[in-house]
């Protein structure tokens, strides 16, 4: 099992580790429902080391990522992030991923930490026109700093003006007295805040700095249990949950980074799709009754007929309710309809919601 740069600082503040994607990764320190609320309401810094980087530098870069992925690279400009998929050629996704353009000629492309070696080696695939790929991902950590209070917490430890910073957007600077690192306006809790990349040997220097320069802002440390709650309510997809190898961008709802102006990996077949309908859909839904649904529990209809399964489910903390997404039957997609979850061979009611749960 692989370590962050910081598993013996997580180890040293108590935080109850698990295997995570083949690493050791912090789960949570106090509570997941504390840790939720306090990223919901003030800062929270999650240590997201174990996630992938590659840079692809060269004149056909963009060529490249044009190829293998489903959004229009061809829109980004230099300090602009844009979210994508790498699709399968039998309409699935190998991976959702962010990509980051550099400058004309260089590119970040940040994948999940359990698809890193799956990544790189389907895109390599791809890579004939000779663009010069190194892969960073050992070398690099990455810290999300998120909640409401993340800009005012970090200010005094850069030069960069962080308030005006644009949603996905990001900028090269000075940080924590460490230069070149990375800082980037994106996350995953919908909580506002940036992550950050730079260099393993910076890692104490720069979490310690974090932690003293958000003293007074109540900042914690949070683990993947919080992460997985705060995005669950903004109905962001997690890998291998809700989109997989065998799930398209379509049924998934990510038609949004599915552009058909450019030829890409099974753009055609998905564009058929696209045309015919899908006969299944991601979906939204709250539960109405008691219960709380679970990981590949089925949906069923009034009479009890399987119509999908949950992808994912928890009781948000925010929200004081269970919430869950899943795949139904594009029937029973729209927004109001009455749906059950099997728990135990129980029906029990739900209905679907349009995402973000929490607003």
């Amino acid at each position: 099992m692989k370590n962050t740069a910081l598993t013996d600082v997580h180890i040293k503040a108590g935080a109850k580790m698990v295997p995570f994607a083949g690493y050791n990764m912090p789960v949570q320190y106090v509570g997941i429902n504390a840790e939720h609320e306090t990223v919901r309401k003030a800062v929270g810094v999650f240590d997201v080391s174990h996630m992938g980087e590659f840079i692809l530098k060269g004149d056909n870069a963009l060529d490249l990522i044009q190829r293998v992925t489903s959004n229009d690279a061809a829109k980004l400009y230099d300090g602009k992030v844009q979210y994508s998929c790498l699709p399968n050629e039998n309409g699935g996704i190998v991976d959702d991923l962010l990509v980051y353009r550099i400058d004309e000629k260089t590119y970040m492309l940040v994948v999940n930490a359990s698809n890193i070696d799956k990544d790189w080696n389907w895109i390599s695939r791809y890579n004939t026109k000779g663009v010069d790929m190194k892969n960073i991902s050992d070398r690099t950590s990455l810290l999300a700093i998120q909640g409401p209070k993340a800009a005012e917490a970090l200010q005094s430890l850069t030069d960069v003006d962080l308030v005006s910073m644009e949603y996905y957007t990001f900028k090269k600077g000075s940080f924590a007295g460490v230069d070149n690192v990375l800082i980037s306006a994106t996350g995953y809790t919908g909580a506002g805040g940036f992550e950050i990349y730079f260099d393993n040997q910076y890692a104490e220097q720069i979490w310690e700095a974090i932690f003293k320069a958000g003293e007074a802002f109540g900042i914690k440390p949070i683990g993947l249990g919080a992460r997985d709650t705060l995005r669950l309510e903004m109905g962001f997809c997690l890998y291998g949950n809700d989109i997989d190898d065998t799930t398209s961008p379509l049924e998934a709802g990510l038609g949004w980074v599915t552009k058909f102006n450019k030829e890409f990996t099974n753009a055609e077949a998905l564009q058929q799709q696209k045309q015919t309908g899908v006969s299944k859909k991601l979906v939204g839904f709250e539960m109405i009754d008691r219960g709380i649904p679970r990981h590949d529990y089925p949906i069923v209809d009034a009479d009890g007929n399987t119509i999908g399964k949950v992808t994912s489910g928890t009781q948000s903390p925010s929200l004081q309710k269970a919430i869950g997404m899943g795949y139904v039957d594009s029937a029973f997609a729209k927004e109001g309809t009455e749906i059950f979850i099997s728990i135990r061979d129980n029906k029990i009611k739900a209905k679907i919601v349009k995402p973000p749960f929490y607003k």
